[in-house]
């Protein structure tokens, strides 16, 4: 293990934290866009995960095993965009019983948070600021989740399911243009804390390896003594001191707000079983996350305007204009509606209704785009083509995320969407634990989106802020047919409803509706495009049709599976976005 001479280092050293990098060369894992075969599929945005899963199922685990086990991996080499200090949405179905089931866990904010969390002198505090604070750090819900999902579906204890990711963390792994680039994107901030400059700098070298031995023994305490190490031992003792006593360079002149989490609130941390998400389309089930993620109805209602409309049949620039204008609908009704359920009369239920989604269709011109923000219905009472008047803008959304995919050789599915945040989440590293905090608290809306209108995602004691998180399954009369996810903020929404489209209604195969040009409306004058999207001639005739664009980077990045007419499965991910994912199976066939 090699240590880093430098003074600040030294004196972490003596605090008993490890620098973990290394400057000696690897090789790095390869990385498949696509796999098919037999035996069990798991697609990540990572390579050395995605083997860990295979290798769990190779030894006979099933879906839940391994996702929980690439899930732990995902800390080690993707930590800027989850880990056990964030939270998250799984999807699961059983093949046994043909149900398909889901887990809430979303971080929560501490029982001090108010409505006001973020307001001060009458105002919202700078977004900027918010994010980098340990105000905006939600009590994690990542190792509940891991915990609940192993006990109820999973063959193997926690302790085997970490054990491959501590020994990852531990021997450690090749450092790509990715991590290099996060790293270098959020230096400024990681500088500005003790443990995260330990950790992080010096920028790690592409083709270095990186260890993370903290993260590392922080993952043997969770096999030895489980997840109570986290939500009533010495880990959670860290993550509160961390967050309540941020661990700021004293050179350091940004302002970083404290939180007030206790060990109550870790101890009180729940990760519910909730219903899924249900709609039908084209004859299909299409099944998602239940508030307090927004994923599953808005996905589900998106669908269910489209389903007035033979896609298959349009043309392309009818099918993307469509697709745009049921995503406008869609979010305006979400960020009127959604929040966490524990707190809103969340008009599920309705929100998922075709009659309702009717009266939205309705407003859909076939030879003009709506020109900008559009009010929301009222699903309880839907009126054709009503609205109340008030236009229902989307707030910004962090967009580092991680999404895997995983089928086992029985037919279990998982789908598991996890996050951090923003990227890099908080910024603040636990001491001595190897694990970025999230900054999920920020997904609150500061202040009423649309002033004098009830706001249902407002910051609250012990409450959930409202997710776009949308690990969505597919089945065919009780069989599965693909399952999906993506990271990316709000954009995971249209991002999955894309791809669904493309798939389901299109023709294209599963890996060319996730490697084609993506754009995301998301209730506002322009939709964000990606440079691909707008060098094509898509571009051009949407623009005659009224819409607007802005170009933007890469929009989310798929990971997914589906199960072919002979048995076989075939894993997908990513060819470039994000340095390209990893799809991996047992039995190449």
């Amino acid at each position: 293990m090699l240590r880093s001479t430098s003074t600040l280092a030294a004196l972490v050293v003596v605090a008993a934290l490890v620098v973990p990098t290394s400057t000696a060369n690897a090789t790095e894992a390869p990385r498949e866009p696509e796999a098919v075969g037999a035996g069990g599929v798991v697609a990540s945005v990572d390579p050395d995960a995605s083997q860990i899963g295979i290798d769990v199922l190779r030894r006979g685990g099933n879906a839940v095993d391994a996702a929980v086990a690439t899930a732990a991996a995902l800390g080690v080499t993707d930590p800027f965009s989850a880990g056990i200090g964030g939270g998250g949405f799984l999807v699961f179905y059983d093949a046994r019983t043909r149900k398909v089931s889901t887990i809430d866990g979303r971080e929560t904010a501490p029982a001090a948070a108010t409505e006001n969390l973020f307001v001060e002198n009458g105002k919202a505090i700078p977004f900027a600021e918010a994010v980098t604070s340990g105000l905006s750090v939600g009590v994690p819900g990542t190792p509940r989740t891991w915990q609940r999902a192993l006990q109820r579906w999973g063959t193997i204890s926690l302790d085997k399911a970490l054990k491959p990711a501590e020994d990852l963390a531990r021997r450690g792994f090749t450092v790509d243009a990715t991590f290099h680039r996060q790293v270098t994107e959020n230096a400024a901030r990681l500088g500005d804390f003790t443990s995260s400059e330990a950790l992080f700098l010096p920028v790690p070298a592409v083709g270095s390896t990186f260890r993370n031995p903290d993260l590392a023994d922080t993952y043997r305490a969770l096999r030895k003594d489980g997840v109570s190490a986290f939500y009533k031992g010495g880990v959670g003792r860290d993550v509160v001191k961390a967050v309540n006593q941020p661990p700021v360079k004293p050179t350091s002149t940004r302002t970083v707000r404290p939180g007030a989490m206790t060990m109550t609130d870790l101890g009180n941390y729940n990760a519910p079983q909730r219903e899924p998400s249900h709609t039908t389309y084209r004859g299909l089930d299409v099944f998602g996350m239940a508030p307090p993620s927004s994923g599953g109805t808005t996905v589900g209602e998106a669908l269910n305007i489209l389903e007035t409309t033979k896609l298959a049949d349009e043309s392309r620039t009818q099918y993307l204009h469509r697709f745009l204008e049921a995503s406008r609908l869609s979010f305006a009704d979400r960020n009127r509606w959604v929040g966490d359920p524990s707190f809103s009369d969340v008009p599920t239920g309705e929100l998922l209704s075709q009659a309702y989604a009717d009266s939205r269709a309705c407003l859909i011109s076939a030879t003009t785009a709506m020109p900008g923000a559009v009010a929301p219905g009222n699903p309880r009472d839907p009126e054709p083509c009503g609205t109340d008047g008030t236009e229902a803008p989307t707030p910004y959304e962090g967009t580092d995320t991680t999404h895997l995919t995983v089928a086992d050789r029985w037919g279990n599915v998982a789908a598991y969407t996890l996050t951090i945040e923003q990227e890099g989440g908080s910024g603040i590293v636990v001491p001595g634990r190897g694990f970025l905090l999230n900054n999920e608290l920020t997904d609150f809306s500061f202040t009423p989106v649309t002033p004098g209108v009830p706001d249902p995602n407002l910051p609250g004691p012990n409450k959930r802020p409202r997710s776009s998180m949308s690990p969505t399954i597919v089945l065919d009369h009780g069989k599965p047919v693909m399952a999906l996810g993506s990271p990316g903020g709000a954009s995971i929404i249209t991002t999955v409803l894309q791809v669904l489209t493309q798939r389901l209604d299109r023709g294209l195969t599963l890996r060319q509706a996730i490697e084609a040009p993506r754009a995301s409306q998301r209730n506002a004058t322009n939709t964000q495009a990606e440079a691909a999207f707008l060098a094509t001639q898509d571009d051009e005739a949407l623009t005659a049709l009224g819409h607007r664009f802005a170009s933007t980077g890469e929009i989310g990045a798929v990971t997914a599976v589906e199960r072919l007419p002979d048995g076989r499965w075939r894993a997908a991910a990513e060819p470039t976005r994000r340095g390209g994912g990893a799809a991996r199976v047992v039995w190449p066939r």
